[in-house]
């Protein structure tokens, strides 16, 4: 049995849940998805804390037993998707914008582990359980399939969120009075932009069609240097500080653990605004707790690789 912490919501009631059923790896917490290499940020476990949990006595989400899309056009077009799902299930769309072939991973879905090859403009639909929970992400360069060797958002078996740099979507379906809870999380840092919106719901969608939010729209990490994550010379993605840099300061550790130290406007430099400015609604660092988003009433999702201007 598996007893996951207690989360409150800002200005509710404190919910403790119980799940036997679930494994760690079926939800986004981030204390209990730790990457299976030593190469992962440890600012990740920070990050459990600002979690939601799955509903009480909920059962195992069941499996995605849908096939993938047919593919795309000569056009480059993502190609029409099922628009709904049956009675009791969801509908999660993603959709590859970028100008590269990308390998769609979902977690506790039959998309997992081997994944869905999207070719630029290619997308894919799953219908997942109403209490789902899991990760997204894109990994890209791979030799065959998701579950091979790629050049980001690898890892070396059967696992709950890639290596760093990885850009995520998490999520955790009917955690609490009905609500869905999920974000985009750079806290290991990014391989991919991901925007989500969300649909059949009455909740407004804070992030536009296109991957803008409050006057900020999705745009390519401008990595430091120091920051870029390279094979062969050619960068691949933009590692989180704590993997560029280590130390306590960054990593979050001793005097500067805890959401009460680990304050990035503290550090010699805070570099969590390199990932703010290219996607202002993610998660930039281990307790930046703004970035979790709720959906009300069996919500579908639409997972976006790519930027505003479509690349």
């Amino acid at each position: 049995m598996i007893v996951y912490d207690a989360w409150t919501p800002s200005g509710g009631r404190t919910v403790s849940t119980t799940d036997g059923a679930r494994t760690a790896e079926a939800l986004p917490s981030r204390s209990q998805t730790a990457s299976p290499t030593a190469s992962a940020s440890p600012s990740r476990d920070a990050k459990s804390s600002t979690s939601p949990p799955p509903a009480a006595g909920r059962k195992a989400p069941a499996a995605d037993t849908g096939k993938p899309a047919a593919a795309a056009g000569t056009s480059g077009q993502a190609q029409q998707q099922p628009t709904t799902a049956p009675a009791g299930r969801r509908l999660i769309t993603v959709v590859n914008k970028t100008q590269k072939t990308i390998w769609a991973v979902i977690t506790n879905t039959a998309a997992y582990p081997a994944g869905r090859k999207l070719t630029p403009g290619q997308s894919t639909s799953v219908t997942v359980a109403d209490n789902w929970g899991g990760r997204i992400w894109g990994r890209t360069d791979c030799a065959t399939t998701a579950a091979s060797t790629c050049a980001t958002g690898d890892c070396t078996s059967v696992c709950s969120g890639g290596n760093p740099p990885t850009t995520l979507g998490e999520f955790t379906f009917s955690a609490f009075d009905g609500m869905d809870f999920y974000d985009v999380s750079m806290v290991d840092g990014s391989n991919l932009p991901m925007y989500i919106n969300v649909s059949h719901t009455t909740t407004v969608d804070p992030v536009s069609s296109s991957g803008c939010y409050q006057g900020r729209c999705t745009t390519e990490v401008k990595c430091p240097q120091a920051m870029q994550a390279l094979v062969n010379g050619q960068e691949i993605g933009c590692k989180p500080p704590c993997a560029a840099f280590g130390g306590d300061t960054y990593c979050c550790r001793k005097a500067w653990a805890g959401r009460e130290n680990c304050i990035p406007a503290k550090w010699p430099v805070d570099y969590t605004q390199v990932f703010k400015q290219a996607a202002p609604y993610a998660y930039s660092y281990a307790f930046d707790d703004a970035a979790t988003m709720s959906c009300n009433a069996e919500c579908y999702y639409r997972v976006t690789f790519g930027t505003t201007n479509g690349t």
